[in-house]
């Protein structure tokens, strides 16, 4: 009997003397405030919260949680609750340079700074080695923060069925990450911060990916292959995308749905309208098919005009029977490598060649139609497209068939210049 109840007195103690810090109250903010020095934050572009005096923010917001708001808070948006938080925002801006903008990103520090605060009780005092409920007495030091009555209902939450299912499927969840968080307590938006400085960059903000594998690099100061593997696909997928995709290729590299209210490998404080992403719906059967007609009609337009521009700038045929196709002004005089497109049933490139934009060309001893240009194919994109004039001496009437020879091609459906062939 005795030897359990020095055990259980052994274990409050070693539990006591593990938390060697005191209680954060920052006093150095208060006494410089009374001496009229109010210090100034600073923001990344981002919206998140950088040194000098980040950090300094974040304790002291930690601080008034913790001496304002009961530790049996389950709703931050309780509108009990609505006292207690005015009263952090006025001592913040009490100590702090800070606009008026910024009470929500300080609001929903202070509730994840709270949830950190249960948390952290919850496993140093109420759990053994475990993982299993310890009815622990309420710390000494916390006293002066946390009533009985407080402590008594905190333990009642902690135990109720509910509350420990949803916390060991968090737990489980939490328990084996793939690519685990490895600078501490940095954040995401110092963490940058700090890269940028170092790199001695004029940048203000680096891609979301090259801030996640730098994130995951410990103390040997090698990421593992699984992270370099997730950041080359990033890499790959960056070079693939337009500028306005690129915002989520780390949850496409990693095959996970982006978080909802923030960015992946951006950290607290980012979201999707800081940085200008939209998010919507997608668009419905009926709606895609609206916008489908609509592109039709408009390359339909288009076509039209590149036809009637062709008819008025270019002659039908010479005056001479043995010469066809004089010059054509938008399309660089000679042989010149070329792409070839077709624009029904819809634009797109089917082919590769050459174009021969010689005053008195024939093909195969006859006139070209009007507004084509002779070219030669060489690559065949899509080797069963039509040709727009099938060869009546080569029987050639798909793509692929008229490789290697020469066929007539409207000259508004040829692109100069944009590859060279070897």
């Amino acid at each position: 009997m005795a030897d359990d109840q020095h055990e259980e007195v052994s274990k409050k103690v070693s539990a006591e003397k593990e938390i060697r810090r005191g209680i954060t109250v920052m006093r150095r903010v208060v006494q410089g405030r009374s001496r009229g020095i109010i210090l100034d934050v600073y923001w990344n572009n981002q919206g998140q919260l950088i040194e000098p005096n980040g950090h300094t923010l974040t304790s002291f917001i930690g601080a008034l949680v913790r001496n304002e708001i009961p530790i049996t808070c389950d709703d931050w948006r309780n509108k009990e609750l609505n006292e207690s938080k005015e009263k952090i925002w006025s001592e913040i801006k009490r100590c702090f340079n800070i606009e008026e903008e910024r009470r929500g990103f300080c609001m929903k520090l202070a509730e994840k700074l709270l949830r950190g605060f249960q948390t952290f009780l919850s496993s140093k005092f109420l759990k053994d080695a475990d993982g299993n409920f310890v009815d622990a007495e309420l710390p000494k030091k916390y006293e002066s923060l946390i009533s009985a009555e407080e402590w008594e209902a905190f333990k009642s939450k902690r135990q109720d069925p509910v509350f420990q299912r949803i916390s060991a499927t968090n737990r489980e969840r939490a328990s084996s990450p793939a690519y685990p968080y490895r600078k501490g307590r940095v954040g995401y938006g110092r963490l940058e911060q700090s890269m940028l400085q170092k790199e001695e960059s004029s940048e203000t903000s680096l891609p979301a990916h090259v801030l996640w594998k730098e994130a995951r690099v410990g103390k040997s100061g090698v990421p593992q292959e699984e992270v370099l593997h997730v950041y080359q696909k990033c890499e790959e997928l960056s070079q693939s995308l337009s500028p306005d995709d690129t915002k989520g290729i780390l949850s496409r590299a990693l095959d996970v749905p982006e978080y909802s209210g923030r960015v992946r490998g951006k950290g607290f404080g980012v979201t999707l309208t800081s940085l200008s992403i939209k998010k919507g719906k997608a668009p419905s059967n009926r709606e895609l098919h609206a916008r489908l007609e609509a592109m039709q009609a408009e390359l339909d337009a288009l076509r039209r005009e590149r036809e009637a521009s062709a008819s008025t700038v270019y002659r039908d045929a010479s005056d001479k029977d043995s010469i066809n196709c004089t010059f054509q002004p938008n399309i660089p005089e000679g042989i010149s490598h070329c792409q070839l497109y077709l624009s029904s049933p819809y634009y797109q490139m089917v082919g590769k060649g050459k174009v021969h934009n010689v005053s008195g060309v024939l093909l195969h001893t006859r006139e070209l139609p009007a507004g084509c240009l002779k070219v030669s194919v060489d690559i065949a994109v899509e080797p069963n497209a039509a040709l727009p004039y099938p060869s009546d001496d080569s029987d050639a009437t798909t793509v692929h068939e008229a490789v290697g020879s020469f066929v007539a091609w409207p000259t508004n459906l040829i692109c100069v210049g944009y590859e060279v062939f070897v």
